[in-house]
């Protein structure tokens, strides 16, 4: 069990809060129902919680009627891609999560794994797409099947699973539609793993079981026949240290505050890291709080929790 004791007994200290959520990206949706249960969390617990959506309020309106504090439940771009983590630092306003380099870095899947390949970190095999890319070499670099996506979107936007080669191209301009870096990455089968980051803690590991072909963006916010094991059936060695990794993987890209960290496991129970969430999801499918619940946490501490780690110049 975690410590969950708050170091703020009284919410009213927090000030006046935004908490801001929809946003202009394509996880808007998945954005507003995040928004909407952290900001329900907050009144509950006595906080002064207020919406903001930056697609529709100028952010200048947050100095200007004076809040004190941001927490970000954007996901995407515009809003955990540090632009609005550089523009909340230029307003003063602390807000909850990592800072612009760990925003921006975290956001942009090839770099992060730059990243982590120079710390030697394991990372599944890849290739960058573009339009003139060899095809066939790709397949016989990767393999089949194999997964294409685009570097700088969330919640599986724009990923496809290619079965064969001549889906490759196809899967390539589906993912280019939202971002001109695309990434080919190999197919990993020994099962998908997340943990998430809270403070200096890592949370208990959640195992992902998709009841369809893989854990895509009808997984995650649509279907309820996803199975979520948690504990996540590793041995306790095995869970440890994939903890472990998650940390040291998410302070390399500069990380704070909280987050979520994304593995596959290969079938001889090698983990790989596979991307890292700056803003991950709070919705009621959302696998931090999940995880938060499993150690002893309510959705409501692990709010404030969020909140109280709130800073800036990060």
């Amino acid at each position: 069990m975690m410590n969950t004791e708050s170091r703020i007994l009284n919410p009213e200290s927090f000030g006046k809060v935004a908490v801001l959520f929809g946003g202009k990206s394509a996880e808007r949706e998945v954005s507003l129902k995040s928004g909407a249960a952290v900001l329900v969390a907050l009144l509950r617990s006595g906080v002064d919680a207020h919406a903001f959506d930056p697609a529709v309020q100028d952010l200048q309106a947050l100095r200007d009627e004076g809040y004190d504090r941001a927490f970000i439940a954007l996901h995407g771009r515009f809003g955990e891609d540090g632009t609005v983590q550089g523009a909340l630092e230029l307003l003063g306003i602390p807000y909850t999560g990592s800072g612009v380099l760990a925003s921006a870095l975290g956001m942009d899947k090839w770099r992060t794994k730059l990243v982590w390949q120079a710390a030697k970190l394991p990372v599944p095999n890849y290739a960058l797409l573009d339009e003139h890319s060899d095809w066939a070499g790709v397949v016989r670099q990767l393999g089949l099947p194999l997964f294409v996506k685009p570097a700088n979107e969330g919640s599986s936007v724009g990923i496809s699973k290619v079965k064969k080669a001549g889906e490759l191209r196809s899967a390539y301009l589906a993912a280019a539609k939202h971002d001109k870096l695309v990434l080919a990455e190999s197919f990993i089968g020994g099962g998908e793993y997340t943990a998430a980051i809270l403070g200096d803690q890592a949370l208990p590991v959640i195992k992902i079981e998709p009841a369809n072909e893989f854990y895509d963006y009808e997984a995650k916010y649509l279907r309820d026949d996803t199975s979520y094991l948690c504990p996540s059936g590793l041995g306790a060695a095995q869970e440890a240290e994939m903890q472990r990794l998650a940390r040291q993987a998410f302070a390399l890209i500069g990380g704070q505050g909280w987050g979520r960290v994304d593995f596959l496991m290969s079938e001889t129970g090698q983990p790989y890291l596979l991307e890292v969430n700056t803003s991950p999801g709070m919705t009621d499918h959302s696998l931090v709080p999940m995880a938060a619940r499993h150690a002893g946490m309510s959705f409501e501490q692990l709010v404030l929790r969020i909140l109280e780690l709130a800073g800036i110049n990060k």
